[in-house]
């Protein structure tokens, strides 16, 4: 196939870059805002030339000072402009975080949707750079679990074109985690091209042994392993999850139908988003996790082993030794069980392969996670 002749090779940074500028052109309400966004373009150039092409009543640069720009930047929204945030990296939006949980996120349905709070809040997130602390973090859990925030996470150049663009026309407050090692990456970029929806989950790699769920610097990791499995035999399905809140689970459940494995990667700690995205899946149908699995044998996810299948056609014991606070699974301690998804504490559900459930209730605090495998197999 020919190549369109208005394609263009640019890097991720590149194609932030052109979708700000196509947002700056299309509406003169969008205003951008940051700490050395202007002059300097950026610490990762990201906003380079633009002030100088739109002037500094539009790209504004701030002070250091992280709740002033969000809490500035609410009172912009209210007033009807669209202001994208920078901050300038991961470890910076915390003195911002009141803003953008009390205020950001709670505006529009404490108007009962009289306003609008049209707003991107740029973060550079992860690792891979060889930065100090308060440069290297993955704080994407906070708000994708912060009601009335959509978070969003663009893998590849393509995608952050057109999906810095859709964040900004929406009406509702766009948290946008870049991933910062990613700045580089490149890829072809057909400006004329129908883009993608923002809040819909791609597979990027067919395969059919297992599904790897991932989003933002993590995607192409997965590629990567993907390519190596190959090599080795192994089909591994690769899906970008691009939007962390909403999440569309329709690929991923599709998928792991097919595969019967799925592992979640993030740069995140073990207990970080990772884990909230099998929470959901597991709150969004009690049943699915059996539906999910038609291949034999035990299936744990993550090294804590929080969640796990369970062959029907063997039995297995609940071993309470391994339970921080086994007090509480008195029920479940040293109990047979057969056919059930043992584990999940997910809300403190126990879910069984004919979709009923039980409910354990932790009494005070949360369990915590057991480090080793929780079931063993009955003697034959």
């Amino acid at each position: 196939m020919s190549q369109s002749t208005s394609t263009q090779q640019i890097t991720l940074a590149k194609g932030l870059n052109l979708g700000l500028r196509r947002a700056l052109e299309d509406d003169p309400k969008v205003l951008l805002m940051g700490e050395d966004i202007g002059k300097l373009g950026g610490v990762f150039r990201v906003t380079d030339g633009l002030q100088k092409d739109f002037g500094d009543a539009r790209v504004l640069d701030t002070p250091l000072a992280e709740s002033g720009i969000v809490g500035t930047a609410v009172g912009l929204a209210l007033a009807g402009y669209r202001p994208v945030v920078e901050i300038q990296f991961d470890g910076f939006v915390f003195p911002a975080f009141d803003q953008i949980v009390t205020q950001v996120a709670k505006m529009r349905a404490r108007a009962l949707g009289a306003v609008k709070m049209a707003m991107v809040i740029r973060i550079p997130f992860g690792g891979g750079i060889g930065a100090v602390e308060h440069h290297s973090e993955s704080p994407e859990a906070y708000f994708a679990m912060t009601a009335g925030l959509r978070v969003v996470s663009a893998s590849n150049p393509v995608d952050a074109y057109w999906m810095i663009q859709q964040a900004i026309a929406s009406d509702d407050p766009v948290v946008f985690f870049e991933p910062k090692r990613r700045y580089w990456d490149k890829a072809e970029l057909d400006p004329t091209a129908t883009p993608y929806p923002l809040y819909a989950s791609r597979v990027v790699r067919q395969g059919t042994d297992a599904t790897v769920v991932a989003y933002g610097p993590m995607v192409k990791t997965c590629l990567e392993a993907a390519a190596a499995a190959a090599e080795d035999g192994t089909s591994l399905e690769v899906i970008d999850l691009r939007a962390l809140s909403p999440m569309d689970l329709g690929p991923v459940f599709e998928s792991v139908r097919r595969t019967g494995h799925a592992v979640v990667v993030s740069e995140a700690r073990a207990r970080g988003f990772g884990w909230d995205a099998i929470a959901r899946w597991t709150a969004t149908t009690p049943a699915a996790l059996w539906q999910l699995a038609p291949r034999k044998g035990a299936i744990a996810i993550g090294a804590d082993a929080d969640l796990a299948l369970i062959d029907p056609a063997q039995t297995w014991t609940v071993r309470g030794a391994d339970l921080h606070h086994t007090h509480r699974w008195t029920p479940f301690e040293g109990r047979e069980v057969q056919g059930r998804v043992v584990r999940t504490l997910v809300r403190g559900t126990t879910v069984f392969a004919d979709g009923s459930a039980d409910t354990v209730t932790p009494g005070f605090g949360r369990f915590v996670p057991a480090q080793r495998q929780v079931l063993e197999a009955a003697p034959a």
